[in-house]
Formats: C-alpha cells, structure tokens, sequence
C-alpha cells in the first residue's frame, strides 16, 4: 500500500464530489492541505455515476470484459478499501464472501466461454486466488436459499462489495468535520474559473462526464449508460454478489445489508439518462427471478440510470491539463474496483517532482498518464 507522500503544495482545489472527488480530499486533508471540494449537486451524490452503482470489488469477474491493468487494479483496491474505510467516521458494510457465477443448463456453453476466459485471466495474472467449480450440493451448501436450483457454478475467492451510498455518507461526514476542509455543494465549477494556480497550489478536475468539454479529441470522453434496479426481498437471503451467465443478458445481483438488493446492469453506448424502458426492466427483473422466485414478491425501490464516463480504451487516465492543474477520469464501470488504485496513483503523481513522471504505481497498472498537447 501507498506510504503517506511529501506533498509539494499546501492548498487543493477539487472540482467534483463524486467517489474519487471525496477520496481525494478526505486524502489531502489528512495530509495537511487546505482543500476546497465543489461539487455542482448536493452532498447526496444525485447526479455521480457512484450513487447508482452496485460497488463490487470483483478484478477476476470483470475480467470478462476488462484488461489486465483493471485487473491489477481492482486487486490492489481490494487490499486498501480496509485501510480507507478506517478513516471514516461512521461503519461502511464491506465482505469478501467471493462472487458466485451461476448458469441454467442451456446456458452451459456460455457459461464454458465465460469461464475458459476467466482462466485466461488467471493464467496471466497467477497472484488471483483460484477458481472454485461447483456442483449442485456446493452451490446450496453456500448459499442455502438457491435450493438446488442450480446443477453447476463457480465460486471466484476473495472478490467481495461494499455499500456505496454508506460510503459516500460517511466520506461527506468525515469531510465536513475537518477544519481544514471546506465543502462547496451546489457550486459547479470548471478549469478556467480559477487562475492558473501557484506554486503551492493545486487544481484537481475529477467531474467526469462533466469534464468533457476539456478532454481533447484524441482522448474524448464518452458516457456509457448503466441501469440498476434496487430492491427490498425480505424472502431473499444471499450472502455474496451473484452473476447469472446468460448469453444475452447477464446480470449480477449485489446482496446490501437489511435484505436490499442492487441488480444489474444492462450497457449501452449512450450518454441518455432517461428513465430505463420496460424491455430492459423486465430484463432486469425476469433474470433476478429465474436466481430467486423470492424477488417475485420484492418490493421495487428504485430504477435508476446513469452515464459511466469513459475514455476511448475503457481505461482510466490521468491527465494533466496545465501545470498544477491534473485531472483523474475514465473510471468507466470499474469506478468502486479501481479507485483505491487511481487514488494512490493520483497521489504520487501530484508528488512527483514533474508533471508526466511514471510513478511506481503508474507502471504497476501501466497507467494512461497524459501531459498536455
């Protein structure tokens, strides 16, 4: 993990209060700098992608459809969420039961290319704990209330989730309770708002999709739209995150405390943050139904949209804008998995002496680092 750096500023400004927005402050903060968040929503995070998401911590899932530095990342971030997690003021619900694939018996080719590239990934990356394959008896001896439905899965070790709206919570607490913290919300703010910042100063953008206006061309920004489902299943008991292998559409189902559910999630190449339609609703639904007929009688809580900001190669990225001025974007979905990763990356970059240094952990995850054009 990161040892605390030698910061060369005393004052930052934070444009975004999203979830890398907050852990870069509440890090500074502790650091000894000054720092001013501004955050164009409210302390709810209504608006941020982070509100929305299922915050899974599973790099050998998404390696699926995620490259070897997301991988690495997301390990990485698996280690260090304990870490930041004792920084804060109030409790965040955080396990490592591991992440259970599950699959219907006409699915069992899927399941076979789902799994063949998993060990793809293992091969590549031998620190990951080993697959588990699971017959019928396995799969309902960890998770009783499946009863058998399943003749086949696969149980990833150590993979794990949090609550991200605890989380946030408690981020925005801890933030306000800092004498050195000043907290802007409903203040939207871009670059050129402030003058180019001193020597002692920095400026952090990490607004996302909102950011894109200063990303150039060859780095353009794009949202990728997500739709989740949160329910209430008091007749639903599973411990760990659950993805259900489907060739069209597969779905995860992230268990929180107190019997709510978070079920996911359909993608599509959009920046649209209109309501989710009925198709891909009942896709939702009907696909959490056929793990669990208990979601037949779960109260619907929410079905929320949101846009993932992401850079041309799914990859995160820093980039700096001007001098003193860097921006941290591209979290695409991965953004609870890699952000312990980005955050410690960022931090030894605004560390470094030069702007553009390859920093240890920008080589360890090969990091896109951009200086400007």
């Amino acid at each position: 993990m990161l040892s605390s750096p030698s910061l060369p500023f005393h004052t930052a400004r934070i444009l975004g209060g999203g979830l890398i927005g907050r852990l870069l402050a509440l890090q500074l903060a502790r650091a000894g700098c000054q720092v001013e968040l501004f955050e164009a929503q409210g302390p709810d995070a209504q608006g941020a992608a982070a509100r929305v998401a299922a915050a899974m911590l599973a790099p050998l899932a998404e390696s699926a459809i995620a490259p070897l530095p997301v991988v690495r990342m997301g390990q990485y971030g698996l280690e260090r969420w304990p870490e930041l997690l004792a920084q804060l003021d109030a409790p965040v619900f955080f396990q490592r039961e591991g992440t259970l694939l599950l699959w219907h018996r006409q699915d069992a080719t899927e399941a076979a290319r789902f799994t063949q590239t998993l060990a793809r990934t293992q091969a590549a990356e031998p620190t990951l704990p080993a697959m588990q394959a699971l017959h019928g008896e396995a799969v309902t001896a960890l998770e009783p209330s499946l009863e058998r439905r399943f003749a086949r899965g696969v149980l990833l070790p150590g993979e794990g989730q949090l609550d991200n709206r605890a989380l946030l919570a408690a981020l925005h607490s801890t933030l306000a309770a800092m004498p050195n913290v000043q907290l802007h919300w409903h203040s939207p703010r871009a670059p050129e708002d402030f003058a180019l910042p001193a020597e002692g100063e920095r400026l952090i953008d990490c607004r996302g999709l909102g950011a894109r206006a200063h990303w150039p061309a060859s780095h353009a920004l794009r949202g990728v739209r997500g739709e989740v489902a949160r329910v209430h299943a008091p007749e639903v008991t599973l411990t760990r995150p659950t993805r259900l292998v489907h060739p069209r559409y597969p779905i995860y189902i992230a268990p929180k405390p107190d019997h709510l559910f978070v079920i996911g999630a359909t993608e599509i190449e959009s920046d649209d943050l209109s309501p989710p339609s009925v198709r891909s609703t009942l896709e939702l639904l009907s696909a959490a139904y056929a793990v669990h007929p208990g979601f037949a009688e779960a109260r619907i809580l929410e079905i929320a949209t949101q846009s993932r900001p992401t850079l041309p190669d799914n990859l995160p990225a820093l980039r700096w804008l001007a001098p003193r001025m860097l921006q941290v974007n591209g979290l695409y979905r991965h953004g609870f998995m890699i952000s312990p990763a980005m955050l410690d990356a960022t931090l030894e970059q605004l560390a470094a002496p030069r702007a553009g240094t390859r920093t240890p952990l920008a080589e360890r995850f090969n990091l896109n680092l951009f200086t400007p054009e």
